[in-house]
C-alpha cells in the first residue's frame, strides 16, 4: 500500500538481486531432479515390510481459466446475456471476488503469471506467443523456460497427481517446434490445443487453433475436456489431485453446435452476439456437468474450484460484457485485467459470499493454493506472489503489496484496442491508486479505483506527490525485468 515499503525497494540493486535469485532457482531444480532419481531408485529397492500409508484428506484442486471471458458475461457477475445456473450454482456454494485481477491483458503471460507464480516478464513473456519471427519483434521467448516455477510441480512433488486439460498457450504450436512437453512443468497426463507442445489429434486435424475436420468439434470441446477432468479425478481417488481446466472455445471464433432452442437465424457471423450467447449457453452446461460429475465421484465435498479467466474480452459489445469498465483484452485498464473470480471448497469456505474489498491478483495463486493444500514451497522460490489462503478462505484483508503490469512495448508486434480502451503500457495498483504510464515517462495517468473503477477522471494534476512515488516504483519494475537478448539459448531470457 502507499506508504510502506514494498519488496521492490531494496538496497540490493532489484534487477541484480532477481537474477541472482533465478540463477539459484535453476540451480535448485537441477539438484532437485538428481533428488528425486536417487528417491524413486530406493522406492524400487525391495523392503522386508511396508507399513500402509495413511489415507491423504488433502483436497482436490480444479483450476477452471476461461479464455477472453469479460467480467460481466456470467450471471452472478451482472451478465445478461443468457443464464449462467451452473455457474452461478458455483458462486452460491463459495465466494465470488470483486477485485481479482490477471496477470496481463493477453493470454500466454497471464497463463505464465498462473503457473510459475511470479511476473510474466521475469521470463521474458509480453504477449501471445506466436511465430518465432514475431516472438523476437515482442521481445519474448518462445516457450517457458521448463526451469521455471512450476505450481504443478510444486504438487506433483507433494504427491498430487497433475493434469492440464485445455489450452495451454505456454509453447509450441505455428514454426516453434522444440517446446517443452508437459511432463517437463511437473503434469502426469494432459490433452490440449494446437497452441501446446503436444496437441490432441481429436481436435486438431490440421496444423492450425481449430478445423471443420476435427472429430472433437469446436462446439464440443469443453465438454471433452470435462470429460477428460473427471476420468482423470476418478483414475486418482487414492490421492488428491491438481488439475487445470483451461477451455478455449469462449474466444473467437464462436462456432455453437446447433440448438434447438435457438429460434432465430443460426449465426454466421463468429463473432457477433447471437454466436458468444450460444456458445456461453453451452459452456455453463459443461460447468454444470463437472459439478454433477464431482458429486457423483464422492469428491465435491473435497475439492477446491477456482473459477476465472485470463483476461478481458474482445470483442466487447461495447463494454457490456465487463460491466462498463473501461479497456477490453489488450488494455491495462480495469477491463483488461480485472475478471470474474470464484472459489468453492464446502465446509471450509463460506457459501454465496462476496468479498468487495480485498485485492488479489494471479501470481497469488501459487503461495496461497499451496497454503490450502498443505504444499511446502522450496525456501528459494522466488516468486512475486502473496499468501492470500486467509482471504479466500472468507477473511477479507487489504493489501500491502503493489501489483505492477506490462503491456505493448512496440507498435510491430502488439495489437491495441481502438480508442479511448488503448492503455499506456506499464500500470501499477497501489492501495485505492492505480498510475498507468509509458515507459518513457509520458501519459501519466492517476485513478482512484475505489471511487472511480471505471477510470474516467483522470486525477494525475492534482495529486503530485502520490503519482511521483508510484511512478518512481513502476519505474523500478520495469528496470527489475530481464533484458531480452534475442537468442535462442535456453538462458537468454535471464541475462542483462
Amino acid at each position: 500500500m502507499l506508504g510502506k515499503l514494498v519488496p521492490h525497494e531494496r538496497i540490493i540493486p532489484l534487477k541484480t538481486a532477481q537474477m541472482a535469485r533465478q540463477q539459484q532457482w535453476k540451480l535448485h531444480t537441477f539438484f532437485a531432479a538428481v533428488t528425486a532419481v536417487i528417491a524413486l531408485w530406493a522406492w524400487w529397492r525391495p523392503a522386508y515390510s511396508v507399513a500402509p500409508a495413511p489415507q491423504d484428506s488433502r483436497p482436490n484442486v480444479i483450476f477452471i481459466l476461461t479464455d477472453d471471458m469479460g467480467f460481466s458475461d456470467i450471471g452472478c457477475f451482472g451478465g445478461q446475456f443468457v443464464p449462467t445456473p451452473n455457474i452461478d450454482r458455483l458462486a452460491g456454494n463459495g465466494r465470488k471476488f470483486m477485485q481479482y485481477y490477471s496477470a496481463a491483458p493477453i493470454c500466454s503471460p497471464s497463463r505464465a503469471g498462473l503457473i510459475t507464480g511470479m511476473y510474466p516478464g521475469r521470463w521474458n513473456f509480453t504477449t501471445f506467443l506466436h511465430t518465432k519471427k514475431h516472438n523476437r519483434e515482442a521481445e519474448q521467448a518462445d516457450f517457458l523456460d521448463p526451469s521455471a516455477p512450476s505450481i504443478a510441480r510444486f504438487f506433483k512433488n507433494a504427491g498430487y497427481a497433475t493434469g492440464h486439460f485445455g489450452k495451454w498457450h505456454l509453447g509450441g504450436g505455428r514454426d516453434v517446434k522444440n517446446a517443452p512437453g508437459f511432463e517437463q512443468y511437473g503434469f502426469d497426463e494432459h490433452a490440449s490445443t494446437y497452441e501446446s507442445p503436444d496437441p490432441d489429434p481429436l481436435i486438431t486435424a490440421t496444423n492450425w487453433i481449430w478445423s471443420d475436420k476435427d472429430s472433437i468439434k469446436r462446439w464440443d470441446r469443453t465438454k471433452y475436456f470435462v470429460d477428460k477432468t473427471l476420468d482423470f479425478l476418478s483414475r486418482h481417488k487414492d490421492q488428491p489431485c491438481f488439475v487445470n481446466l483451461w477451455p478455449d472455445d469462449m474466444h473467437t471464433p464462436w462456432v455453437p453446435g446447433k440448438d434447438p432452442e435457438h429460434t432465430g437465424k443460426y449465426p454466421l457471423n463468429r463473432e457477433e452476439e447471437a454466436a458468444f450467447k450460444l456458445v456461453l449457453k453451452e459452456y455453463d452446461l459443461q460447468m454444470g456437468r463437472l459439478l454433477d460429475g464431482l458429486k457423483k465421484l464422492g469428491i465435491e465435498k473435497n475439492t477446491i474450484i477456482i473459477f476465472t479467466s485470463d483476461n478481458g474480452p474482445l470483442p466487447s459489445f461495447k463494454g457490456s460484457r465487463a460491466a462498463g469498465l473501461r479497456g477490453t483484452k489488450l488494455s491495462l485498464y480495469e477491463g483488461g485485467t480485472r475478471m470474474p473470480f470464484i472459489i468453492s471448497w464446502p465446509g471450509h469456505i463460506p457459501a454465496g459470499t462476496v468479498d468487495t474489498s480485498s485485492v488479489i491478483t494471479g501470481v497469488d495463486m501459487v503461495p496461497s493454493l499451496a497454503q490450502l493444500c498443505s504444499v511446502s514451497l522450496p525456501g528459494n522460490y522466488p516468486g512475486d506472489g502473496t499468501d492470500k489462503s486467509a482471504v479466500l478462505l472468507g477473511k477479507p484483508a487489504s493489501r500491502d503489496q503493489d501489483i505492477f503490469w506490462e503491456y505493448g512495448r512496440n507498435d510491430i508486434a502488439f495489437k491495441y484496442p481502438a480508442g479511448r480502451n488503448k492503455s499506456p503500457h506499464l500500470a501499477v495498483r497501489s492501495g485505492a491508486w492505480k498510475l498507468l504510464m509509458n515507459s518513457d515517462g509520458t501519459d501519466v495517468q492517476l485513478f482512484n479505483i475505489i471511487k472511480d473503477r471505471n477510470e474516467t477522471t483522470n486525477v494525475a494534476n492534482s495529486e503530485p506527490a502520490i503519482v511521483a512515488k508510484l511512478k518512481s516504483r513502476l519505474l523500478k519494475w520495469r528496470a527489475s525485468l530481464p533484458a531480452f537478448r534475442g537468442d535462442d539459448t535456453p538462458d537468454s531470457h535471464h541475462t542483462n
